[in-house]
């Protein structure tokens, strides 16, 4: 059953009846034991929100990557309320983008790393599907002023009417790089939109498996480049950069991140701020909270594996196992995407290994798994040890840490330790024990994906023979720009505003990107990086001036807690987020240079920006202060009376903390202090006095503390070294889930193979067939059989595009990933995208556009329609769907407003119940003093009840 909206509910109800049953329990016992302690799970809203939103991650899994990303790019309309003013983004911005990703790689590394320079930018689209949004009551119709000798079209006169709202926002929407899509982010960018009083503008990027790195931070770039130099024809006027935030979550905020490096790299315009949420910094996973943050956080515990489809995973079945102990030494260079670790050839492999040194450990792993191993590698020199202590030291820790491991998880312990007893038993000694390799030699100490870091030094490294992450190739998972952690310097960059929940599986990487950003040269980037690209020796020397830096870890919340709008930590988060980008885009250049965020050192000279609504709540705070002076008590229940109570008592929570915050930092210094359960704020200034970087944790309530020291955080006492490396528990997380999914869906897979080598048949017969009928490349001889030669527009089907560089048959020299469907030619998507390269849009290197064979089975496939393209790939265009207002995502988003709305009812419905309780209280209390005094004095006991 593929992910949609029936099998979603089916899938997810049993959640919420469990959940429900739990949560019950849960509060009960909490009750029973008079436990006062405050979660965030104990709203029930949140509770069922959490499961279901995980419970429909993991439905994913069970399905194909095409059917989760068909159910996210579904188009969904948008409310009554807002404009949505449709755009694509050309191939001219396309172009523009792909001009600075060129420059930045360098011809070298887009051989070496990339696998060419013309893979990435094929596309099936005329460009990129973005959106513009905003509040219809913030248009001005009235500023549309009507070219006469153009005729616009109405999504134009919307985007025409956006043009007076000067604070923009560029968001990146999240989904692991491979699903999700801006249908699936419109509300909560609406609500962006809504609360910095401008406009937003969203883009959704192509993406993987189907167009890996750096497809997706190429559209984005494209993206921004639209909007600061817009094409002939675009309708708006450019936009500044200092009138630009940028904001994403998940995979959307790495790309923001990654985007602002390249930009500053080649000396573009930065945008005025970022807002990063949860940012997928680290896709090696090596920081502690990928393993002890699972049970709290919505992320598959296995991370993303998928049933096998054409498409994903690359080898649906791998001969020989997907893990073996590595086969050469040295390690594989940077990012061989030349040689992809997922294509190898196995017998190949095993032929460089001595007959009798080679063996499968079919025992050793979980059922269904064949592991290849060898002695020595093909140069005959023994696979070195990673371990720099003392040789006598390491059986003790090695003994020491199996044993602790069995008392942690025995199954996972038996799997490890039946693979590294195997390994070592082929030997007959474990490499490493006898000697200490060259201390100098980082191949050994950093092992580059995808070798793997063991637990156990003397070990002989493992190594990944299959593609972990839909996003890159396992040797890319270590660039820079795949994972921005490993960036050189992160200084020199736009103030960033990053948000973590304290129980997100990313939380650890989140916390030292920060650091790293604000404190570059505390936390440098392990050498290996170095080593590996010239640019980031030049980075790490020429960028060394601190970022600004505002991070805040909210209390109980998972990844991405924007998604749970109607929480009280959500809520002041997208109130923050306003704030920030209302301040970086509406301050001045020297007021900024001061004061990076709206919430730190503000000099009393200088008033902060006006707000409405900050003025009326402060107002009517101070007036049932006033009123209410004799009973502070009744002073909530006073400010609840009030339909507009819970907007304005969040604002107030903000200004307060706001307020506590100017405080804690005075103009022109940074104060240190002992964090303590009631400061709000914590505030560095490691390497000037103009360096400021804001550290908070935030409660459920949405009030701020200060965030304890780095030296009591684990994240920040990691090792450059350690950063950046698939370690050997990571891997083993892993492998289990895919261990699992391939006995689960072992008949799917060799059903799989089957479509493929069909598909790649019908691709070689549409290849043929069009060189038939006159497919003529630039650079070919004249002489087929029949041929049709086209100019401007001659044909009625096609038409060559010069802003199209490249097409799926331009990609002889190039080496692009296995995934990429720009050069696969077994797979549906890839065939939509050759027949519309060919008949439809073809690319300048196409001298001629063929002749269309008109067929019968085009009455029954749409992708056979002679006159017109096929759909492209679910990964880039959106699925336009019948089901209008009953698609989950919409039933979603209104469910969630539903929560929201009632919330907010409640708690005013709750302050008047208690207001007239106490009212009540009053009169009863009159009453009886009126009854005890007697009629003699009931005038007088009136007058004093009056």
């Amino acid at each position: 059953m593929t992910v949609s909206t029936f099998s979603a509910a089916v899938h997810i109800t049993p959640t919420v009846i469990k959940t429900l049953y739990t949560h019950g329990k849960r509060k009960s016992r909490k009750l029973k034991d008079k436990d006062g302690q405050q979660e965030a799970t104990d709203d029930i809203f949140f509770d069922e929100a959490f499961h279901i939103v995980k419970s429909f991650i993991l439905l994913g899994t069970k399905n194909t990557v095409e059917s989760l990303q068909a159910f996210t790019n579904t188009h969904v309309p948008a409310p009554p309320w807002t404009a949505v003013a449709p755009v694509r983004v050309p191939l001219h911005s396309c172009n523009q983008a792909a001009d600075l990703l060129t420059q930045w790689f360098g011809p070298e590394d887009l051989k070496r790393v990339v696998g060419g320079e013309k893979w990435w930018q094929v596309r099936g689209l005329d460009g990129i599907d973005a959106e513009w949004i905003a509040e219809k009551s913030y248009l001005r119709p009235e500023s549309v002023h009507i070219d006469a000798g153009r005729e616009y079209s109405e999504e134009e006169k919307l985007v025409i009417s956006m043009e007076h709202l000067e604070t923009t926002m560029l968001y990146i929407h999240g989904g692991g790089y491979f699903w999700g899509s801006i249908n699936t982010h419109r509300y909560q960018i609406i609500k962006y939109a809504r609360k910095i009083g401008g406009r937003a503008f969203s883009v959704n990027y192509r993406k993987a498996p189907q167009y890996p790195w750096p497809c997706p931070l190429h559209d984005v770039l494209a993206a921004y480049l639209y909007l600061i130099q817009p094409p002939p024809g675009a309708v708006h006027k450019p936009i500044p950069a200092s009138k630009i935030v940028l904001a994403g979550d998940s995979a959307g905020g790495a790309l923001c991140l990654t985007m602002l490096t390249v930009l500053r790299d080649l000396g573009q315009p930065l945008p005025a701020g970022a807002v990063l949420i949860s940012p997928w910094v680290d896709l090696t996973h090596s920081f502690p909270s990928i393993h002890t943050n699972t049970a709290t956080d919505i992320i598959p515990p296995h991370g993303f594996i998928n049933k096998p489809s054409v498409l994903w995973p690359v080898d649906p079945i791998k001969e020989g196992g997907r893990v073996s102990r590595a086969r050469s030494d040295p390690q594989p260079k940077l990012c061989h995407t030349h040689t992809p670790c997922a294509d190898r050839n196995v017998a190949t492999d095993t032929a460089q290994v001595p007959p009798n040194d080679t063996e499968k450990l079919g025992d050793c792993m979980p059922a269904g798994s064949k592991q290849e191993t060898s002695s020595s590698p093909a140069s005959g020199v023994p696979v070195k040890s990673q371990e720099r202590a003392p040789v006598l030291d390491r059986g003790k820790d090695y003994i020491a840490g199996r044993r602790h491991e069995r008392d942690q998880d025995k199954n996972r312990n038996r799997t490890y330790t039946m693979l590294m007893d195997d390994l070592a038993g082929n030997t007959g000694h474990r490499p490493g024990l006898d000697s200490i390799p060259n201390l100098d030699d980082i191949e050994y100490w950093q092992p580059n994906p995808p070798k793997v870091l063991m637990k156990n030094p003397g070990d002989v490294p493992l190594e990944v023979r299959s593609q972990i992450q839909h996003y890159a190739t396992t040797e890319q998972l270590s660039h820079p720009l795949v994972s921005p952690v490993l960036q050189a310097s992160l200084g020199n960059l736009c103030p960033l505003y990053i948000l973590a929940g304290d129980g997100e599986v990313l939380r650890d990487e989140i916390i030292y990107l920060a650091h790293k950003a604000a404190n570059p040269a505390e936390y440098p980037v392990r050498e290996g990086v170095l080593r590996d690209g010239s640019r980031q020796k030049e980075n790490a020397r020429k960028f060394s001036a601190p970022t600004k830096v505002h991070l805040q870890v909210y209390d109980g919340m998972c990844h991405v807690l924007t998604v749970f709008s109607f929480t009280s930590s959500a809520d002041y988060a997208y109130h923050s987020i306003a704030e920030f980008a209302k301040h970086v885009t509406q301050c001045s250049a020297e007021h900024l240079d001061r004061n990076p965020f709206p919430d730190s050192r503000r000099p009393l000279t200088e008033p902060k920006p006006k707000t409405c609504s900050v003025d009326k709540a402060l107002m009517r705070k101070d007036s049932a202060k006033e009123k209410f002076k004799s009973s502070p008590q009744l002073l909530p229940i006073a400010l609840g009376h009030s339909p507009e109570s819970a907007e304005e008592s969040r604002i107030l929570v903000h200004v307060e903390n706001e307020g506590q915050t100017t405080q804690e930092v005075e103009p022109g210094e940074v104060k240190r202090q002992t964090p303590g359960p009631d400061a709000p704020l914590h505030a560095m200034s490691d390497c000037s006095g103009d360096t400021l970087m804001i550290r908070e944790r935030v409660d459920i309530h949405g009030r701020v503390r200060s965030m304890e020291p780095k030296e009591a955080i684990p994240a920040l006492q990691l090792r450059p070294s350690e950063i950046g490396i698939i370690k050997e528990e990571t891997l083993f997380k892993w492998l289990e889930g895919q261990e699992e999914w391939d006995r689960r869906f072992k008949y799917r897979a060799t059903k799989v193979m089957k479509k493929r080598k069909a598909f790649e048949a019908m691709s070689n017969s549409i290849i043929k067939n069009a060189r038939q009928r006159g497919l003529l490349l630039a650079g070919e001889s004249n002489d087929l059989v029949e041929r049709l030669t086209v100019g401007g527009s001659s044909s009625a089907h096609g038409l060559i595009q010069e802003d199209r560089r490249w097409g799926p048959l331009d990609l002889g020299d190039e080496r692009p990933p296995p995934t990429a469907i720009a050069a696969r030619r077994d797979t549906r998507e890839a065939l939509a995208l050759l027949k519309k390269s060919i008949y439809h849009t073809a690319p300048a290197t196409h001298k001629t556009i063929p002749r269309v064979k008109t067929v019968i089975p085009a009455a029954f496939n749409p992708n056979d329609a002679p006159f017109r393209p096929p759909r492209q790939s679910v990964s880039e265009q959106q699925v336009h769907s019948g089901m209008r207002y009953i698609h989950g995502l919409r039933m979603w988003q209104s469910i969630v407003s539903y929560v929201a709305r009632k919330a907010a009812v409640k708690v005013v419905e709750d302050t008047r119940r208690v207001g007239n309780g106490l009212m009540e209280v009053g009169d009863k209390a009159a009453s009886t003093v009126k009854d005890t005094v007697g009629s003699g004095e009931e005038c007088r006991v009136d007058d004093r009840v009056e």
